[in-house]
This record gives structure tokens, C-alpha cells and sequence, in this order.
């Protein structure tokens, strides 16, 4: 079977962002959907991992080499944007424009219907605790019955209720799948792409394919 993964990358971020353990989000996803698919009876033939640049310049520079690393490993980036909200406060009448991530949520949705449309996957697996996207697995599950859709939670996240609702399985992420894939500092390119040193893993740490068995 032909396995895509389609990661919402701020619900995946926020949850490996409150492991506290940077260097876990140097992490390659088209090894993570290597990692958690049966290798026997499945063949990855898709990443795609959902996101947008937060507008300040130093988080976006980290993002933008974590973006050119995924490419790099082969995973297909869709990017979202971001626009300002007015936002109110009613206890001190303080007005301020406040950032909001948009599209996100969409790209996962149509680009995971399209390759199911396009028969280009057999069986994906969504990482995503956004309840808005049980209409995405709802359509899925309605439209290829004979496809298998799988909800994936976050490391230390519970499973949204309602996409497991039209699930064919679930899966847990844990810390463990995503130390397994931390990158190596220097992935080259064109152009290559450099780890943050906000990501430099702690001293004395071994990455799991190095230690002894």
C-alpha cells in the first residue's frame, strides 16, 4: 500500500514545543512517516507538512532553515500565510493587531483529498488534534471506502474525538518517534540548510541510532 503523511505543522510544533526539548524540532517527518508505518505491507511515497512563516524575522529564519531541511529529506512544504486581527481588550480598552495563522488547516485538507483523488495514496495518516478536520476525514472515509485513513496524535496529546470518529486506526506519537529523527546540523542542499543553535541538542546527548544497541 502507498502510505502519505500530512502533518499541521503548529499542532505538531506546539506539542514537541511543550516536551521542552529544543532539539526536537530538528526533527526529519518523511523519517517520522518511515518510522511509524508498517514497512512490510506499506510504502511512503508522501510527506506533506503544512505551515506559514510567523512574521518575526529570527523565528522565521529558524523556520525557513527547517523548511529547506524537509525539503531537502523529500517532504512536499505547502505554505500558509499570516494576517493581523484587531484585537480588544474589554477590562482596559487596549486595541493592538495580533498575528493569525491562515490556511493552514486548508492545505492539509485538500492537498490529503486531492492524492486520495488523484488515487496517488492508499493509505494516509493525518497528525493533527484540530477538530475541524473530521469533515476532512469524513470526506474520505465517505469517497474511498476501500482507502484507510489513520488519525495520529501528537507526543503527549490526546486523539481528537471526532476525526477518530471516521478513522480507520489510531496512532500515538511520543517523544521517542521524534528524537529518532532528529537531523544533523548541516544538511546540504541546494541550498543547504543550517540548524538554529536555539535547536542544539544537550550536552552529552547521543543521538538513538549511534547508541549502543
Amino acid at each position: 500500500m502507498r502510505a502519505g503523511l500530512y502533518i499541521d505543522g503548529f499542532n505538531l510544533y506546539h506539542a514537541i514545543d511543550d516536551l521542552n526539548q529544543a532539539h526536537l524540532k530538528w526533527a526529519d517527518y518523511w523519517k517520522l512517516g518511515e518510522i511509524i508505518i508498517p514497512s512490510k505491507s506499506e510504502t511512503l511515497v508522501k510527506v506533506c507538512y503544512c505551515t506559514a512563516y510567523y512574521p518575526d524575522e529570527r523565528k522565521k529564519w529558524r523556520h525557513q532553515q527547517f523548511v529547506q531541511a524537509l525539503k531537502i529529506k523529500g517532504v512536499d512544504v505547502q505554505l500558509g500565510h499570516y494576517v493581523y486581527e484587531d484585537v480588544d481588550c474589554r477590562e482596559c480598552d487596549h486595541a493592538w493587531k495580533k498575528p493569525t495563522e491562515k490556511a493552514g488547516d486548508i492545505n492539509v485538507a485538500i492537498h490529503l483529498l486531492h492524492d486520495a483523488f488523484m488515487d496517488e495514496v492508499d493509505h494516509v495518516y493525518l497528525v493533527s488534534q484540530d477538530s475541524d478536520q473530521s469533515a476532512t476525514a469524513k470526506m474520505f472515509r465517505a469517497k474511498f471506502p476501500n482507502k484507510k485513513f489513520t488519525t495520529v496524535a501528537p507526543p503527549d496529546r490526546n486523539f481528537s474525538v471526532h476525526i477518530g470518529d471516521h478513522a480507520s486506526a489510531k496512532l500515538k506519537l511520543t517523544p521517542e518517534h521524534i528524537e529518532r529523527c532528529v537531523m544533523p546540523e548541516i544538511l546540504v542542499g541546494p541550498p543547504a540548510a543550517r540548524r538554529p543553535r536555539e535547536y542544539t541538542p544537550p550536552e552529552g546527548w547521543v543521538h538513538p541510532d549511534e547508541r549502543p544497541k
